[in-house]
């Protein structure tokens, strides 16, 4: 598969103090990818510097097999065919909705201009607000505005900087969806940057963990959650919690939940300290069970209940629990794990 973009160990200082640490990562021709981290990580920075608003350190930036950037040398922005969706949308109050999707396009007769435009308008659902100003437009419609203009160039990558943040939760949800919709469509490279998992969830080919300007992990959503490579992916990536666990043998393991049985890769002898990542899903109500758990806080969720629990080992686990089984903070439960990956870090280890 070609390769839309290509970040060769790239790092990137400010005063001295390194915001990435040799950033390295492939994206497919046609694939959403998304940088994901907390605030001050360095994925916007990883992004500008993609745009030609910075440069790197060290390292390369790739974009269809031409090198656009060097510590030394760097095609100018408006050269790299790239779009971008900026986190304010940035639009031009005093154009309307239809001069805004324009804006770009500079080297375009004006039928092909007229076309695009209708095109791009109709994809976004907004054919009927052509003639409208921003400022009377729903947040999500300014959003969809943004799209459209970044994408009438007809980029080879899209980039979008935290482009749902300033919207409510629930048209977060579905303008990720919406958006990705579109994207897939065109057959557009993207790449996104979000502190948010449940966006890059929803819009996401493949997905970068960011932690203190290095790449944690470059990979899917499903392997992120079930298979992280590192502490910090578990701990950022979902909910859960680790417990103490102690290797037996190469299929089973002591825990706080009791003996646990399954496949496991793990580099040391039996009887190594351990952390198992035990996720809420993991954690199963059952009336019958003679292994109790104290409830001491619990989070209704409509369909669930989500239940902190404390162990006989006094150590804290999540349970997602069907809303109906309403229990009451200090009372105690029986449950069951049903742990379907065991996923261990060594406790020594500092890499991990």
């Amino acid at each position: 598969m070609a390769s839309a973009l290509e970040l060769r160990n790239v790092s990137k200082s400010f005063n001295h103090i390194p915001v990435i640490s040799n950033l390295g990562f492939t994206l497919h021709a046609g694939q959403i990818g998304c940088l994901l981290g907390p605030s001050g990580c360095g994925k916007t920075t990883a992004l500008r510097i993609v745009a030609g608003f910075e440069s790197p350190d060290a390292g390369q930036i790739v974009i269809k097999n031409r090198i656009v950037a060097t510590p030394d040398a760097g095609v100018p922005p408006e050269k790299r065919r790239i779009g971008m969706v900026f986190q304010d949308y940035a639009l031009f109050p005093h154009l309307t909705v239809e001069e805004n999707v324009v804006f770009g396009l500079k080297r375009v007769d004006a039928a092909e201009k007229t076309r695009r435009t209708a095109e791009l308008l109709d994809l976004v659902g907004l054919d009927e607000y052509a003639h409208n100003y921003p400022h009377e437009l729903s947040g999500g419609q300014q959003q969809r505005v943004a799209l459209a203009r970044a994408l009438a160039p007809r980029p080879e990558i899209l980039l979008m900087d935290e482009p749902f943040s300033n919207l409510d939760v629930v048209l977060r949800e579905r303008l990720s969806m919406e958006v990705r919709d579109i994207l897939k469509s065109f057959g557009i490279s993207a790449v996104m940057v979000t502190h948010n998992q449940h966006e890059a969830f929803a819009m996401a080919d493949v997905i970068g963990v960011l932690r203190n300007g290095r790449l944690e992990q470059w990979d899917s959503a499903y392997n992120l959650y079930h298979r992280p490579a590192s502490r910090a992916v578990a701990d950022f990536v979902g909910e859960g919690v680790l417990l103490n666990a102690n290797v037996i043998d190469q299929h089973k393991i002591e825990t706080g939940l009791g003996i646990l049985e399954g496949p496991f890769t793990f580099p040391c002898r039996n009887g190594c300290p351990a952390h198992v990542l035990i996720r809420p899903e993991d954690v199963v109500h059952d009336h019958d069970s003679s292994f109790k758990a104290r409830i001491i806080n619990k989070n209704f969720q409509g369909a669930n209940i989500l239940y902190t629990l404390v162990l006989p080992s006094d150590e804290k686990v999540l349970s997602l629990v069907p809303s109906h089984h309403n229990h009451q903070v200090g009372q105690e439960i029986g449950i069951v794990p049903e742990v379907g990956e065991i996923i261990l870090f060594e406790q020594n280890n500092p890499l991990n």
